[in-house]
């Protein structure tokens, strides 16, 4: 699916996924946040509390604070991708070990309704329906906001999640949802 744009002038609502597990955890998330704040075209309107959680997939690593931003922006969801990857890059994140450890780590999650799939830009984040740490941030502030592709509220989403892990845990079976 080729990349859409926005109307000149239009802004639109954007939901970000937080977090860190190296360091300071919780010092990079803010000032993630005041860099995000600071960028051209963006305002921060949200932002969840942070919750501490386990890392999901990846090599042995240690807990995670993940939190969940809301903004408005002007800027083409492109655009915002490289300016927040420029705000990872300026707080010391190195990508070399896929889901490794990292200081910061900055996702789009939805950006107004769009639909995307153009190389490393996906929308919505293709597996936010899947991770707790991802959709109890969200819950908090944007509660009602709709899955683009799913047609449910991030609130719906984060039940049949919870529902979900529910019967595993019933049934008493090793996987379960991410």
């Amino acid at each position: 699916m080729a990349e859409e744009t926005l109307l000149p002038g239009a802004k639109v609502s954007v939901l970000l996924g937080l977090g860190s597990n190296l360091g300071g955890r919780r010092e990079f998330i803010e000032r993630a946040v005041r860099l995000i704040d600071e960028i051209e075209g963006v305002e921060l309107k949200n932002l969840s509390s942070l919750v501490e959680t386990e890392p999901v997939g990846g090599p042995p690593q240690g807990r995670y604070l993940n939190g969940a931003a809301e903004l408005e922006t002007a800027l083409e969801p492109r655009d915002l991708l490289n300016r927040l990857q420029e705000v990872e890059t300026e707080l010391g994140r190195v990508r070399k070990v896929l889901n490794g450890p990292r200081n910061i780590d900055l996702d789009i999650l939805l950006f107004g309704d769009l639909v995307i799939e153009a190389g490393d830009l996906v929308l919505p984040h293709p597996r936010m329906c899947e991770r707790a740490f991802v959709l109890e941030p969200l819950n908090e502030i944007a509660p009602g906001r709709v899955h683009p592709v799913k047609r449910k509220s991030v609130e719906e989403l984060l039940e049949e999640l919870r529902s979900a892990v529910a019967r595993v845990s019933a049934t008493g079976e090793t996987e379960r949802p991410s």
